[in-house]
């Protein structure tokens, strides 16, 4: 093959190209990140890490395309699109598997990534040099290729959250955004190839020209099998992702998995084992049938009880507002009182308050409570929620999952905590779940210590969960201290006013440590949680 390919005018499938290749490269690091701080948590540094080793393995791609010799600038940028498409779009499959059954998950991970990372860098310079057949100005040209190159970046920064992500999940995701690549290098080879041998016979002799289209024959020949078979293991893992994830998901909860799905916010997973139910969301557990009522009730009755004997007289009504909590186990067990008048259930994901509130196992086990005429449901973020409101309420129970990110931990923080009091009535009770105090005393500390410098006298407890081991509570009050009830009016299967004495007590190993509160601007409660249970 010559340099007369150079002599090809632009086509609006190259042009088409810039914009899907864009897409896609994007979409394989996005999907990377997204993985990674799914099962390994703290998503900050997880898509910082996962960004950076990607943009390094870019510019590697960039250096070497200029060794990619003129005569095969099509050749290679067609084989390039079918390495991304194949590698890219099995990376999440590949990568959950891995997770399950490899210890050397970051290994690959960023193996991965930088694999990935340097192909995709290729492909812009080698698209750039195909355009560059016009001998258009080079203004025009560098502003052809990047505009589209920005547009597909923007087109997949708003599908692949709001679309793709929750509707297909990370495995489907990839493999079709590897099928893109694919079909680019596809209609590449169909499209522009025929044009390359025609072009390359100008000015040659008979047998010269023969010559020539038989070298190109068998290129394109070539390059038309490996789309094949990339385009056939694309689909056969488009087919199969989710049994794939199903089985490494498997091997991870080592126990039935009979419900998935997947949100905008999160992975909802259900598992069964000897007719007991347990709740995953980003793999971590939620609660387990087993003894999720030893949780709710030492989260719930403490404050429950001591609001319903000081306001029996005074104020028959209670209203209740609880943060998280979208399972409605908590709203539950508020329920049980009968001075509640309402319940305010502000959980950010509809996917899981749909889900306990339709699925006949688990509204048999809350209850039904989120069904309740008693019990609004709105679905919102707990923080912009408390913003834009001013009810004020009784009682604020705060169950929402454990501060492992940055998007949680900023409803841990000091202004969170500001405007849960601002929402409080004058001798009103606050609760939030504060992670373990054995197995993470930094982290549930710090959360006590954000509580008293946010206006609260505090009062932390504990409970033994044996699905998640000692578990620790914190009672807010804004003006007086509180005091454990002497009684529970209610039946129950865990509290007694024995059982409740134990919990406010803490035992040498579970003293207060020393740490900071977490602000909003610092976090430093994700570091806390993470050097904790990397500890434990």
């Amino acid at each position: 093959m010559n340099l007369s390919f150079k002599r090809l005018q632009t086509d609006s499938l190259l042009v088409l190209s810039v914009f899907i290749v864009a897409s896609c490269g994007l979409a394989y690091e996005l999907i990377a990140g997204a993985l990674a701080s799914y099962v390994l948590g703290d998503s900050v540094l997880q898509f910082s890490t996962i960004i950076g080793t990607y943009l390094f393995a870019m510019g590697i791609g960039s250096h070497l395309s200029k060794y990619v010799p003129e005569d095969k600038v099509l050749q290679r940028f067609i084989e390039i699109e079918v390495l991304v498409g194949l590698i890219g779009g099995l990376s999440a499959i590949g990568l959950f598997l891995a997770f399950a059954w490899l210890p050397t998950f970051k290994t690959i991970l960023y193996a991965l990534v930088v694999c990935i990372g340097t192909l995709v860098g290729m492909e812009i310079p080698l698209v750039m040099r195909i355009f560059n057949s016009q001998k258009q100005a080079f203004h025009e040209l560098v502003s052809r290729v990047l505009t589209f190159d920005y547009l597909g970046a923007l087109a997949v920064s708003l599908l692949f959250p709001l679309v793709m992500a929750p509707m297909l999940g990370l495995a489907r995701s990839a493999v079709l955004f590897g099928i893109l690549n694919v079909l680019v290098a596809g209609w590449t080879a169909w499209h522009f190839y025929p044009k390359v041998a025609l072009m390359d016979t100008e000015g040659l002799s008979v047998d010269e020209q023969q010559q020539q289209r038989a070298n190109h024959s068998k290129i394109r020949s070539r390059l038309i099998v490996r789309i094949l078979v990339a385009m056939v293991l694309l689909l056969t893992g488009l087919i199969f992702a989710d049994r794939l994830v199903g089985l490494s998901e498997q091997k991870l909860f080592k126990a039935p998995v009979v419900f998935s799905t997947n949100s905008p916010y999160q992975r909802l997973i259900v598992t069964e084992k000897s007719g007991h139910l347990q709740l995953f969301l980003n793999g971590n557990l939620q609660f387990s049938t087993r003894d999720e009522y030893r949780y709710h009730e030492a989260l719930v009755h403490p404050i429950m009880q001591k609001l319903s004997d000081s306001t029996r007289a005074t104020k028959p009504k209670l209203e209740v507002l609880i943060l998280g909590g979208g399972d409605g186990m908590a709203a539950r067990e508020v329920l049980k009182y009968k001075a509640v008048d309402h319940i305010t259930l502000v959980d950010l994901d509809p996917e899981m308050t749909q889900f306990f509130a339709e699925s006949s196992r688990f509204k048999k086990l809350n209850n039904d409570s989120l069904n309740s005429s008693k019990v609004s449901v709105v679905n919102a973020d707990a923080y912009k929620w408390l913003e834009a409101n001013n009810e004020v309420y009784d009682a604020i129970i705060i169950d929402l999952p454990d501060p492992s990110h940055y998007s949680l931990a900023k409803l841990y923080s000091e202004p969170m905590y500001h405007m849960v009091k601002d929402h409080l009535t004058a001798e009103g009770l606050m609760v939030v779940q504060a992670t373990s105090p054995y197995y993470a005393p930094k982290s549930f500390w710090s959360i006590d210590k954000t509580l008293q410098v946010s206006g609260f006298k505090t009062t932390p407890y504990h409970a033994y969960v044996p699905s998640f081991g000692e578990w620790g509570f914190i009672v807010g009050s804004p003006n007086t201290s509180f005091t454990p009830p002497a009684q529970y009016d209610l039946p129950m299967r865990f509290l007694t006013p024995s059982v409740s004495r134990e919990m406010f007590t803490f035992p040498p190993d579970m003293q207060p440590v020393e740490v900071e509160p977490n602000t909003l601007d610092k976090q430093i409660l994700v570091h806390y949680y993470v050097q904790d249970w990397s500890d434990e």
